[in-house]
C-alpha cells in the first residue's frame, strides 16, 4: 500500500510570526493523522519558524525549491545541503510557475532532484501540461516528454527515493479542478512511463501527488481514485482548518 502524502505549497506568503500561528492551530487539527504523510513547504523565510513549530509532529517541511550547486557565488540562491541544515526533509522541485516565470527546464529539474537525493532530502517533481496543450491533444506527449528529460534520466536507486506531483497547470490558482477522471488518466500515463522506463515494480511503489484548485470539498473524490497518491495543495494549504480537512479527508 502507498502511504498517501498531503502536502501544502504556501508560495510566496506568510512571515514567520504567522507561520508560528498557523501550526499553533494546525497541529491538534492533525495529531491524530496517521494514515497520511503531511509535509508544508513554506517560503525559505519561514522554514526555521516552521521547524521549529513542527518539533515533535510528524508533519514534514520542505522547501519550494533548490540549486543543484552545493556553495558558491550564485547570489539568491539556497543549496540543498542548507535546506538539510535547516530541518527541511522535502524540497519541490519544477513547480509549474518555475518552469513558466524562471524558464526551468527538464534538464534543470534533473539537477535540482539529484543534488536534492545527494544531500538526503526528498524531491517532490512536479509535471503537467497548459491549458493549450490539453486542449490539443498533448498532455500525454508533454508528461512523457517531461518525465524522460526530467525523471527517467535518474538511476533506479535514486527514482525509488522520488515523489512525482502531476499538476496540470490550467488547474492551479484557477479554480478550475481536474476531474477525478482527467487526473486519474494522467495519472495512469504516468505509470505506465515508470514501469517502462524502472519496471512494474517502481510502478507500483511511487507516489504520484495530484495538485491543482484541491480543496476540502473535493479532496474526498480525489483520493477516492486508486491512482491518486496524496495532492499538493496551493491556496487552501494557507488555512489551518481547510488544510486539516484536506488532510483529514
Amino acid at each position: 500500500m502507498r502511504k498517501p502524502i498531503m502536502a501544502g505549497n504556501w508560495k510566496m506568503y506568510k512571515t514567520p510570526a504567522e507561520t508560528t500561528a498557523f501550526f499553533e492551530k494546525f497541529r491538534p487539527l492533525v495529531e491524530k493523522a496517521e494514515h497520511c504523510e503531511i509535509v508544508i513547504c513554506p517560503p525559505y523565510t519561514d522554514i526555521a519558524a516552521a521547524v521549529a513549530a513542527a518539533q515533535g509532529t510528524r508533519i514534514g517541511i520542505g522547501a519550494q525549491d533548490l540549486y543543484w550547486v552545493k556553495e558558491g557565488a550564485y547570489t539568491g540562491e539556497v543549496s540543498a545541503p542548507m535546506l538539510k541544515a535547516c530541518g527541511c526533509s522535502h524540497v519541490l522541485v519544477g513547480h509549474s510557475e518555475r518552469r513558466q516565470y524562471f524558464e526551468e527546464t527538464n534538464e534543470t529539474v534533473l539537477q535540482r532532484t539529484i543534488a536534492a537525493l545527494d544531500a538526503g532530502l526528498t524531491p517532490i517533481v512536479c509535471v503537467g501540461e497548459r491549458l493549450a496543450q490539453r486542449e490539443a491533444g498533448e498532455t500525454e506527449a508533454v508528461l512523457s516528454l517531461q518525465f524522460r528529460g526530467g525523471i527517467a534520466l535518474l538511476s533506479p536507486a535514486q527514482f525509488a527515493r522520488i515523489v512525482v506531483a502531476y499538476e496540470p497547470v490550467w488547474a492551479i490558482g484557477t479554480g478550475k479542478t481536474a476531474t477525478p477522471e482527467i487526473a486519474a488518466d494522467a495519472h495512469r500515463v504516468l505509470r505506465a512511463q515508470v514501469r517502462g522506463h524502472f519496471g512494474a515494480d517502481a510502478a507500483g511503489a511511487v507516489r504520484i501527488l495530484y495538485g491543482g484548485s484541491v480543496k476540502p470539498d473535493n479532496v474526498r473524490i480525489l483520493m477516492a481514485q486508486p491512482e491518486i497518491d496524496g495532492v499538493l495543495v496551493g491556496g487552501a494549504s494557507l488555512d489551518a482548518n481547510s488544510f486539516a480537512g484536506i488532510v483529514n479527508f
